[in-house]
């Protein structure tokens, strides 16, 4: 499997957080084997020994940004609070209890209304960075997706403050529309996921506590199981030559029925995933207000036009030119 990576772009928001708090970058990267000066992708473990490097350096896990310090040690404390809740939805308000005490601000507040979750910031003061917002949303939903064994796939991301620099990458980094400048700092995924139990134990929470933050860095994907090499393999391959499963498992080597078993342990099947990776391709496509509907069905491998407007009102609820057009009237809002 294709090793995991952080952006360049990332690196940069880092670096720049570190400036704005006085912290000497150069020592901390040589610390973790890194340049001073970041040309390319370095890999999600390396980044993770950083943010440990930064964390005991400042003795802060969150670089910094928020209202107190997130004293080292409080990201294990924040997974052992979790370990014991009955559902994600539990899960959820007892995270975002937790950093609201450790934290102050931003502090976060899970609404849900209309078959969506969303998990709203807010800032006693003024706003803060997208680094800050970002860094938020890596502790809270990649830990939770962690608990409960899958990736819980993401709506869209808004952000009160403005787009930085590296905003394009925002928009890889979470899989899924992200919008500047809008009235409140959000993340939303479906509701429905939220009854989702979860599934880990303390021996696997030792385990995944050995390799934070590097596990959930790579857009929330859960431990380094096969829906995430299946997820690298098709992101490789256009849409409309992604392999039959049986294909799939003849090339990974793994007999149809076992491959079957272990996506279905990790929550998952080749169909959710196709699915899941085909949703955020085309709200992708579509909220840059300029991309042919039918060719985009093409691209996505649907067989007919028709075949992809159905798809697209099963995974929004809307018709692919009524969520642009939504779109584009909150983006102009």
């Amino acid at each position: 499997m294709e090793r995991r990576m952080i952006a360049p772009c990332f690196m940069d928001d880092t670096l720049e957080c570190l400036q704005r708090h006085g912290v000497a970058a150069e020592p901390l990267l040589a610390q973790v084997g890194l340049p001073p000066i970041i040309t390319g992708p370095i890999p999600a473990e390396q980044y993770g020994a950083l943010w440990h490097a930064v964390a005991r350096t400042m003795d802060d896990e969150f670089f910094g940004e928020g209202a107190r310090p997130m004293r080292a040690g409080s990201f294990a404390l924040l997974c052992h609070a979790i370990l014991s809740t009955a559902t994600l939805e539990h899960a959820l308000r007892r995270a975002l209890r937790f950093l609201r005490v450790v934290l102050d601000d931003p502090h976060g507040e899970l609404v849900v209304e209309k078959g969506l979750a969303q998990i709203v910031l807010k800032d006693s003061g003024a706003m803060r960075s997208a680094f800050a917002y970002r860094t938020f949303w890596i502790i809270v939903h990649g830990v939770n997706c962690w608990l409960v064994g899958r990736r819980v796939p993401i709506r869209w991301v808004d952000f009160r403050c403005s787009a930085p620099p590296t905003g394009t990458d925002y928009r890889l980094f979470f899989g899924a529309p992200v919008r500047f400048d809008q009235p409140e700092t959000r993340l939303v995924f479906d509701a429905e996921f939220l009854k989702l139990p979860p599934i880990r134990d303390e021996r696997a929470l030792k385990d995944f506590l050995r390799h934070a933050p590097a596990n959930i860095l790579v857009r929330y994907r859960h431990d380094l199981g096969l829906s995430a090499a299946i997820r690298e393999r098709l992101h490789a391959t256009p849409p409309a030559a992604w392999p039959s499963f049986e294909v799939l498992a003849r090339r990974m080597r793994i007999a149809a029925p076992s491959l079957r078993r272990r996506l279905r342990l990790e929550g998952e099947t080749y169909r959710s995933i196709k699915d899941d990776l085909r949703r955020a391709l085309a709200m992708e496509a579509l909220t840059d207000g300029s991309t042919n509907v039918a060719e985009l069905a093409a691209d996505l491998g649907f067989s007919e036009p028709s075949a992809f407007y159905r798809a697209f009102r099963k995974w929004t609820g809307k018709s692919p030119a009524l969520f642009r057009r939504g779109f584009q009237r909150s983006s102009a809002g």
